[in-house]
């Protein structure tokens, strides 16, 4: 739908699941008039083996300047519905410096889907996941696991490429060898 190509999509770990994520920028693909009105900044959408069920919107800054958190609440209301899990003020970072993590400000959703919009810390501006609940679940389960591999792994990783190095190293000096030898005039 996006116009991207597939092979776009970069990997993230392909065990013990195959997660990639596809970035997409509208403003550089579509052109056309929306693109110039269109809040969207980026779009990351998150894949499990092939599933999409993650997409991550971050609104450009410029677009939504002046916007409260509240027109933000009432515009992904319109859309979604009431919010499931209005969050209170009180919940809330009192202030937002770099370095501060993104602040959730309302939740919407069901047992199959959540939609939360945050506040973004730095820069200032908004974001909106929308998530497909159980495969989200099972992609955070696979990229502990990911990782948990990766870090019992790494040990013999480094291992074959120091050993691949010495090689290509020892291959490289023979080749220049038999190279010099051969023209090699005392």
């Amino acid at each position: 739908l996006t116009g991207a190509a597939p092979s776009g999509a970069t990997v993230i770990h392909e065990r013990p699941a195959v997660m990639r994520t596809l970035e997409w920028r509208p403003r550089y693909s579509s052109g056309g008039v929306s693109s110039q009105t269109d809040p969207v900044d980026l779009m990351v959408f998150s894949f499990y083996d092939d599933q999409l069920f993650r997409v991550v919107v971050d609104y450009d800054r410029h677009r939504t300047e002046g916007l409260t958190e509240a027109d933000m609440i009432e515009a992904i209301t319109a859309t979604y519905g009431p919010a499931s899990k209005p969050l209170p003020r009180t919940s809330r970072a009192a202030a937002v410096q770099y370095g501060a993590p993104d602040t959730p400000l309302a939740i919407w959703g069901d047992t199959e889907y959540s939609v939360t919009l945050l506040r973004v810390a730095y820069p200032v501006t908004f974001r909106l996941v929308v998530a497909f609940t159980r495969l989200e679940n099972l992609a955070r389960t696979a990229s502990a696991e990911a990782a948990r591999l990766d870090a019992h792994e790494a040990p013999q990783r480094e291992v074959a490429r120091q050993k691949k190095e010495a090689d290509e190293a020892l291959a490289a000096q023979e080749k220049a060898k038999i190279k010099n030898k051969a023209v090699f005039r005392p």
